[in-house]
């Protein structure tokens, strides 16, 4: 697919790139799939999301950038195939009841969302965190929830010409916890802990 096009600005930068295609594999989203977010922002991952789920629901708690979704989508209408909800509500109030995948891009109010999660027995859950300490906490949350699959860190550089040879910028590193709220199976079901061994019942 060709990179989404973002001409209108939040005034807080959409997450980045490469960011998001870790996001999407993690989401895995399939046609039939509705994939809700937590503060959509400048809309970047709201966009490449509505290319390739069935459904999305979008929530932003500041009108002035829902209003940027709402452009930044209309920017890139050709390559949408969902049906696309924006929703101008601070979560987890104006949340979906069912949805197939979730993704928090802040922390805002995180607990009380992953809350919802559990209670909708979201399959896929995606916490993407800036700040070691808030990092520490999504961890915790994620594991009172017994909802923890993986924990991520990564940092992205990005090379640049310098004296003749090539040097790089670092991005600030991401935190990302991936998890899942849908329940284990009867045969031991599909969770894997953060450990790497396998959950309750293997």
């Amino acid at each position: 697919m060709p990179p989404i096009a973002l001409p209108h600005d939040a005034k807080a930068g959409p997450t980045k790139s490469e960011v998001r295609a870790v996001v999407h594999s993690k989401l895995a989203l399939e046609a039939d799939d509705h994939f809700a977010e937590v503060g959509s922002c400048t809309g970047a991952v709201t966009i490449e999301a509505a290319r390739r789920a069935g459904r999305v629901t979008a929530l932003e708690r500041k009108p002035e950038r829902l209003e940027t979704t709402e452009r930044n989508l209309a920017a890139n209408e050709d390559s949408i195939r969902a049906d696309v909800e924006l929703r101008n509500a601070e979560a987890p109030e104006g949340l979906p009841d069912d949805a197939d995948a979730l993704f928090l891009g802040g922390s805002r109010n995180f607990e009380a969302v992953l809350d919802h999660a559990v209670e909708t027995e979201i399959d896929r859950i995606v916490m993407n965190v800036s700040r070691l300490e808030v990092a520490g906490k999504a961890t915790e949350a994620f594991r009172e929830r017994e909802i923890l699959e993986e924990v991520v860190q990564f940092q992205v550089s990005h090379g640049y010409e310098l004296a003749g040879a090539t040097s790089f910028n670092s991005d600030n590193p991401v935190y990302m916890l991936v998890g899942s709220a849908t329940p284990a199976d009867e045969d031991g079901g599909k969770k894997v802990a953060a450990d790497g061994r396998g959950g309750a019942g293997q």
